[in-house]
């Protein structure tokens, strides 16, 4: 890493910048290893490089397309950044890395690798079949796809083809020539893929070598003539050229624009196929093929246009500046390449927002940012790409604050208090503390982005903070800032730290009757629960002080079914969820099938087997507790009140008398009452009662089969129609030493049943 003097403007007051920011050593954030594009094996390990070297300490992470990647036991960042997998999936692993390189000056992003899985597919282009002359030319193909690139081998009879053989030419794309063709040369061919996915035959072809028919003369046929390719710098070019006629011809090559092929690099395969290694961009052209008739100009011609690609490349690096604040900052970064590569601009590893005083110019080569605030100061990198690859460069622009403002914060350290807290202390800086008004903590999830920062501010007498509401097995990266009236002090060192784990929520309980002598315990999974390895259950009847169990059951299970029980009495179901970090705490229910036992059974069978697969067949389960008590008082609590609010407007209706000739006098219809004469007065007011205890009759019908109805003073089953409630009463039940006191209460005795008369 290189490492010299800061270019610190003579222009400013040289003493007070060097008062300031002392002796201006650098070095520079760089990445000195990048990934590479890798093809990888299923089940076997794979590791990604990635170092970075500058000012300690260093923070190493990966993205996979473009988000964090999660570290866990599938993945491992080893202790110099490499990535490290240890049984590659390709469903789960397949995909673009790259890793971000992190100091307290900023961040650099590597070059995106590209990983994917070894394969290798069937033959799509085998031998055919073939009856070809003596002395003639004879090609087979084959094509096969993988990844890698398979190697291909040639097989005659099942024996591997003798490539001694001066007649026989094996190009690398898997075209086999044979030339001057003798009866030997006739048998069946076959091509052998081979890659690190596996070996693959292709189906067989014969070659049938007959006499010659015709000796004469023939002119000259270009049989296969060379493609168009597309290549990259420094991989190899085959053009081929198989030509056949009587006397057999001469084949050469040209370029169309006249230029020379050379020499270097340069070899012709068998009878005229063109191989040229080490492909440079100067390579790229049109390549003319010729088969000429020996002693004549006699020629047949074709043609081909090679494409070579080359990755991008700087021409001009970017360079680290130093700016005082309000003034401008210039970087420049130029790249070439085929094709021509296209520029991005990346600050502290994320893309680049331009706003007004952030300008990108020259087809974004050159970078402009006026009006420097504290804000500026970064680490902004030159992205260069192409389709044949990419190349970054990066640079720093350290902004130099103001006369007076402190220093950075001193011993920033970190400690774990919790699964959710992390307690952070420092000291003040070592120059420039009597203007600071108080101190920004900066908190970042070290898998987030940079943009999800978030800060605390203490004040100036704090020099320690418990940062609290974070997540459990987390890492999380802080650095404080101290602050002035008049501006920011430079960011402290950065300091990592994780949380504790914790144990999992309480989950949710549901009990159901499958039957008198058996329940089902169903639970709903939730993300609430946190990170759990499975579930824990017991049971036990409630006048016993041990639990049966646990059950353990794992994390996909929901529900499991408890048979064999004692219909006549009141069991107690806990249920709690589990991880290495112990158990969480548990939710318990009561349950009494003494009801279920004395109706009929609707679903009688118990499938004891298969815990997790029948809750929708189970008749409706009963559930003991408070809160369906409670809605059932609530209802017939309203209903009271709406019939006492009826009858009083029917008495407000109906209070004069029926009719009026009667005046105050006693009317025809007047009943006695205990025996007694009643006056008129009473004798309207029976008449109101009458009539607003039918109205009631008329607004809530009953059956004529029916007893009269109960308004939830009766029976607790009446209020919950078909739901059934068991009454536990305090004799039969019994509470262990966790359960707290008044945990259940004890059901009220119901009411007998009441005339509706009761509520007028």
């Amino acid at each position: 890493m290189a490492e010299g003097s800061c270019g610190c403007s003579l222009g400013l007051a040289l003493g007070l910048v060097m008062l300031i920011i002392g002796p201006c050593l650098s070095a520079e954030l760089v990445l000195t290893v990048e990934p590479n594009d890798e093809v990888a094996v299923t089940g076997q390990p794979l590791t990604l490089l990635c170092s970075a070297d500058g000012i300690q300490p260093i923070l190493i992470s990966w993205r996979k397309n473009g988000a964090p990647l999660s570290i866990g036991e599938h993945t491992f960042v080893l202790p110099n950044g490499s990535l490290y997998l240890p049984l590659f999936c390709p469903t789960i692993d397949d995909g673009e890395y790259d890793c971000v390189a992190q100091n307290r000056f900023g961040s650099v992003v590597s070059r995106k690798a590209r990983v994917q899985a070894s394969a290798i597919s069937d033959f799509h282009i085998f031998p055919q079949d073939a009856t070809l002359e003596e002395s003639g030319v004879a090609r087979f193909q084959c094509q096969i796809q993988g990844l890698p690139e398979p190697d291909i081998v040639w097989e005659r009879d099942g024996e591997i083809i003798d490539t001694q053989d001066p007649r026989y030419t094996l190009l690398p794309t898997g075209v086999l020539q044979i030339t001057a063709l003798r009866a030997e040369d006739a048998g069946t061919y076959r091509c052998v893929g081979t890659n690190l996915a596996g070996v693959k035959y292709s189906p067989a072809g014969s070659l049938t070598v007959t006499g010659p028919h015709y000796t004469g003369y023939k002119d000259p046929i270009i049989l296969v003539g060379p493609e168009n390719l597309t290549k990259t710098i420094h991989q190899t070019a085959i053009l081929e050229c198989m030509a056949t006629g009587n006397p057999r011809p001469i084949v050469s090559w040209s370029r169309l624009d006249g230029r020379p092929i050379g020499v270097e690099g340069i070899q012709v395969l068998g009878t005229g196929n063109l191989v040229i290694s080490d492909l440079t961009v100067h390579h790229s052209g049109v390549y003319v093929c010729a088969a000429n008739k020996p002693g004549t100009r006699v020629r047949r011609t074709a043609q081909g246009r090679l494409v070579v690609q080359a990755p991008a490349e700087f021409v001009q690096h970017p360079q680290s500046i130093s700016r005082p604040v309000g003034t401008t900052a210039i970087f420049t970064c130029l790249a070439q390449g085929e094709p021509p590569p296209q520029i991005t601009w990346l600050k502290n590893g994320q893309e680049l927002e331009l706003s007004g005083h952030i300008t990108l110019k020259n087809n974004n080569s050159s970078l402009t940012i006026s009006g420097i605030s504290q804000e500026d100061e970064a680490i902004y990198q030159c992205i260069a790409q192409n389709s044949a690859g990419s190349s970054q460069a990066s640079a720093r622009l350290s902004v130099l604050w103001a006369e007076g403002l402190p220093g950075p914060p001193q011993n920033i350290r970190a400690a774990t208090v919790s699964s959710t807290s992390i307690q952070v202390s420092w000291s003040e800086p070592l120059e420039n503390t009597q203007e600071i008004i108080g101190y920004v903590v900066h908190i970042r999830k070290m898998a987030d982005p940079a943009q999800m920062e978030y800060q605390e501010a203490v004040s100036k007498d704090t020099f320690l903070q418990v940062v609290t509401d974070l997540e459990p097995s987390a890492t999380y990266i802080f650095y404080i800032k101290a602050y002035t009236s008049r501006g920011a002090s430079k960011a402290s060192a950065t300091v990592v730290q994780g949380t504790f784990g914790e144990v999992p929520a309480v989950p949710s309980l549901y009990i159901k009757v499958l039957n008198s002598t058996a329940i089902q315990a169903a639970w709903e999974p939730s993300i609430k629960l946190g990170q759990n390895e499975g579930f824990k259950l017991y049971y036990r009847k409630v006048s016993l002080p041990h639990y049966t169990g646990p059950m353990l059951l794992p994390s996909n299970v929901t529900s499991y079914n408890i048979c064999k029980l004692d219909p006549m009495v009141v069991y107690e179901v806990k249920l709690l969820a589990y991880n290495q970090h112990g158990d969480g705490n548990s939710t318990v229910r009561f349950v009494s099938l003494k009801e279920a036992s004395a109706r009929p059974v609707l679903n009688p069978s118990c499938n004891c087997v298969s815990d997790d697969q029948r809750s929708k067949s189970s008749t409706t389960g009963i559930i003991i507790g408070i809160h369906i008590g409670v809605t059932c008082i609530i209802f017939c609590v309203l209903f009271l009140i709406f019939g006492l609010m009826k009858c009083k407007t029917m008495q407000d209706q109906h209070s004069a008398p029926q009719n009026p000739s009667t005046g105050f006098g006693r009317g025809p219809d007047t009943a006695g009452h205990n025996g007694g004469i009643l006056t008129d007065g009473e004798a309207a007011r029976t008449k109101a009662k009458v009539y607003d205890l039918n109205e009631m009759e008329q607004l809530f019908h009953r059956p004529p089969h029916e007893e009269e109805s109960v308004l939830c003073h009766g029976e607790p089953a009446t209020c919950l129609d078909e739901t059934l409630v068991s009454t536990i009463t305090p004799d039969e039940l019994s509470f262990a030493e966790e359960d707290p006191p008044g945990s259940l209460n004890a059901n009220v005795a119901p009411k007998s049943k009441t005339e509706p008369s009761t509520f007028l």
